[in-house]
């Protein structure tokens, strides 16, 4: 399991031109999952993601999580997350894994998230716009 988390004042996704989720403060997360991620695995995550210490305090210090800022979360599922690209110039998806397994695992994922924040999501395997205004920036990547 990958996730990309972006800090952002402000970002949306859309579908077919219309907009499906949108935040003001919080984190964007772009993931993907890998053959052998599992509850375990999003169990990790989700708390990690909670506590990391990426917001500001009042002394302009990264010394407060999502929990203590009251922000939202906007979940992105990419599979491209896994591309592999050391042969050739196409990237290879192999170790991506499929999408009926990894879009109950994102399902999880984000009902496990939605415990702790608001939780706006794009729509699985769809052709999405997503626009992220980066506060920061701050970008952070976790693998497990």
């Amino acid at each position: 399991m990958k996730v990309v988390l972006q800090r952002s004042i402000a970002s949306s996704v859309k579908v077919n031109g219309q907009v499906i989720g949108a935040i003001d403060r919080g984190i964007v997360i772009l993931v993907g999952f890998t053959e052998g991620d599992n509850s375990d695995k999003i169990d990790y995550m989700v708390k990690k993601i909670v506590n990391l210490r990426i917001f500001d305090d009042d002394y302009g210090v990264m010394n407060k999580s999502i929990l203590d800022v009251g922000g939202s979360i906007l979940s992105i599922s990419q599979f491209t997350l896994y591309a592999d690209t050391s042969k050739g110039n196409r990237p290879s998806y192999i170790k991506a894994m499929s999408g009926d397994k990894a879009k109950l695992l994102y399902e999880e994922f984000n009902n496990k998230l939605k415990n702790y924040a608001k939780v706006e999501t794009g729509e699985f395997g769809a052709d999405m716009f997503v626009e992220i205004q980066n506060d920061g920036p701050v970008t952070i990547i976790i693998e497990r």
